[in-house]
Parts: C-alpha cells; sequence; structure tokens
C-alpha cells in the first residue's frame, strides 16, 4: 500500500508537469490547428536559462528562494521571445500553406532549437544545482511508508495555480474574449476588430512563459538538464494533450494528471507483472501506448475537442 500511494505522489507530481507543457500545445492547436512540436525545446530553453541564472548567483549569498525566482524570472521572457519568434518568423508566412508545411517547420524548429542549445551550454548533462532543501513529509505513519517532499508540494501547487489561471484568463477576460472568437472563426473574428495576428502571437508568448515556469521546475525535481529533455517531456506532453482532447484545456490537465500517473504506476509495477523482465527504466514506453490506445479507440480524446469554446 505504501508502494502504491508513493508512486501515485510521484504520478501528481510528474502529471502537473505534464498539464502544464500540454496547455502549451492544447492553447496554439486551438487557435491555429497547429501541432508546436518546438514547444518541448521552449521547455528545455527555460530550464537551461534557469539553470545558468542559479549557477551564476548560487555564491552570492541571497535566500535560495530568492536565486530560484530570479531563474524562473529571466526564463519566463527569454522564453516568451522565443515563441514570438517563433510564431512570427516560421509559422505566421505559413498560414494559409497546406497543413503539412507548418508541421515539418515545426520538426525544424525543433532540431535548430536542441542544436543552438547544444552549443550554448554543451552537449553533456548539466547537473541542476540543488539550492533548495529537500525536506520530506511522511505520508503514512510506517517510517519507511510514503513520503511527500516540499518540492513535490511546490510543483503541484504551482501548477494548479498556473492551471486556474489560463483558464480565467480564457473564460473571463476581454483576451480570452478575443482567443476564443478567433478560435472559431479568424475571418468574423477579424471583421469585429480583432487584431489577429496579435491574438495568435499573444498565444504562442503565454504557452511559452507556461513551459519556461515547466522546464524550471522539470530541471528542479530531477536535478539535471540538458539539451534534448525537451524532446521526450514534449512529446508526453503532446500524448497528454491528446489523451484529455487536445484543443481543450481541461482535457490538457486532465491529461496531463492521467499521464502521470500511468506512468508512475507502470514504472512501479512493471516489473511483478513481468517476472522482472521489464524494469521502472521502460516508463517512457507508457505514455506511446497509451497515445497509440487513444488514438485507435477514441481520436478525439476523453473529453473530446470543445467545440465553439476552444482556446
Amino acid at each position: 500500500m505504501d508502494i502504491f500511494l508513493q508512486q501515485i505522489i510521484n504520478g501528481l507530481t510528474l502529471g502537473s508537469i505534464y498539464a502544464v507543457v500540454a496547455l502549451g500545445y492544447t492553447m496554439v492547436y486551438g487557435i491555429i490547428q497547429l501541432i508546436n512540436f518546438a514547444h518541448g525545446e521552449v521547455v528545455m530553453i527555460g530550464a537551461m536559462v534557469t539553470f545558468s541564472v542559479i549557477t551564476a548567483l548560487a555564491g552570492s549569498g541571497l535566500p535560495p528562494l530568492v536565486i530560484l525566482f530570479a531563474g524562473v524570472m529571466a526564463a519566463i521572457p527569454v522564453c516568451m521571445a522565443v515563441g514570438y519568434t517563433m510564431e512570427r518568423v516560421a509559422y505566421r508566412p505559413l498560414r494559409r500553406a497546406p497543413r503539412l508545411a507548418p508541421l515539418i517547420t515545426a520538426i525544424g524548429i525543433s532540431i535548430i532549437l536542441q542544436h543552438v542549445a547544444m552549443i550554448i551550454w554543451s552537449r553533456n548533462n548539466l547537473p541542476f544545482p540543488q539550492i533548495i532543501q529537500v525536506v520530506p513529509y511522511h505520508v503514512t505513519s510506517a517510517e519507511d511508508g510514503a513520503t511527500i517532499t516540499n518540492v513535490q508540494i511546490a510543483i503541484m501547487s504551482i501548477s494548479v495555480i498556473m492551471m486556474a489561471g489560463l483558464v480565467f484568463l480564457v473564460h473571463r477576460t476581454k483576451l480570452g474574449i478575443a482567443m476564443r472568437a478567433t478560435s472559431q472563426n479568424q475571418l468574423v473574428a477579424g471583421l469585429m476588430g480583432i487584431d489577429i495576428n496579435r491574438i495568435i502571437a499573444l498565444t504562442f508568448v503565454i504557452g511559452a512563459g507556461l513551459g519556461a515556469v515547466a522546464g524550471a521546475m522539470q530541471g528542479t525535481y530531477y536535478g539535471i538538464a540538458h539539451y534534448q529533455m525537451g524532446f521526450v517531456l514534449g512529446l508526453k506532453a503532446f500524448s497528454a494533450a491528446v489523451l484529455g482532447g487536445i484543443g481543450n484545456l481541461g482535457g490538457a490537465m486532465l491529461g496531463g494528471i492521467l499521464l502521470g500517473l500511468i506512468e508512475a504506476l507502470g514504472a512501479g509495477y512493471v516489473g511483478d507483472f513481468t517476472g522482472g523482465v521489464f524494469g521502472s527504466n521502460y516508463q517512457d514506453v507508457f505514455a506511446f501506448l497509451v497515445l497509440i490506445a487513444v488514438l485507435v479507440f477514441r481520436p478525439s480524446g476523453l473529453l473530446g475537442e470543445r467545440v465553439g469554446d476552444r482556446a
């Protein structure tokens, strides 16, 4: 029972990160029906910038929370600038092109960003400075039972706050109304006075900002950063968005949490179910098995694409 509870906690932590990254995918798809496969690399850049700032300030004597906050605050505008540049330079000229063209472009941008990061930060695994002391809290009475750390609590709490803030933005603000109008019909929205180019660019910028925070959380949680870290994370988040219903904010959140739980429980019990043939190192397989199953049995996702009210 303790193992099950521990895997649930780990899954909720992973799922919170996946959900935040999946929101970036689902926002862009909801507006212009584009799968931005370079979004994972934006998350990676967020982690790398956070790493650089924390490393630079580690010996400054500042409180650890201030250093971490400074790293995240530096990563957010950098990722937003990357997101805006991608939309303005690569995607906007292809907006009326066949749908395969921007998809191939997204893959190309992903490769470019990976190699730019490799040039700047090297190809080596970078140990993320653990400036925050990890404090475990026992969930069960057993001394060696399930625990939850302050880092896990912070990741889940920040993810919930960001998801709630995004839902409020989309459904309760003028910008959100403009986003939903653009999602339904760009031509009519433009005739109503909405600046379509601005709304689409802001969608990329907001998604990139969320990705920056997700990258910082990923690096802090695993204690490592790498120029290819965004590739698999991006594919998992895309799987989560498809699982919940791409184009649907609630679906992205649900898909991320479920995928994190599936991956954690699978990693914890796959050895028992297979008699030790497969171990926890096969945990990445579960995300893609889920993606295949969803595409085969329910292509619209668990909640489906919200027609007429997409983000």
